[in-house]
């Protein structure tokens, strides 16, 4: 994940949107077991926590899929793996 956006997705006072989501009571009362546990001051909390580092997570799979599915066509196209490592290191370390 870039540093902007990461920067973006540590601000607390980020907007919010309410959101209604149906989980089964059990699930929510281990959650409201577990939260403090984990250092969180609730459950709804930890559902965002456990939401965010999902999603992260598949951002950065899908991420790292759309550069091979790149790299791979490069290489079709002929581009050498000097110019596809070259522009790989530019884009990773700017």
């Amino acid at each position: 994940m870039k540093i902007e956006q990461l920067k973006k997705r540590l601000d607390r006072n980020r907007p919010m949107t309410m959101v209604t989501l149906r989980i089964p009571e059990d699930v929510v009362e281990d959650l409201k077991r577990v939260a403090p546990l984990l250092g969180f001051s609730g459950y709804q909390p930890l559902i965002r926590a456990y939401i965010g580092q999902g999603l992260r997570e598949d951002l950065e799979r899908l991420e790292n899929e759309t550069v091979s599915a790149l790299v791979a066509s490069l290489r079709r196209r002929g581009v050498s793996e000097e110019i596809i490592e070259e522009a790989l290191t530019e884009a990773t370390h700017g």
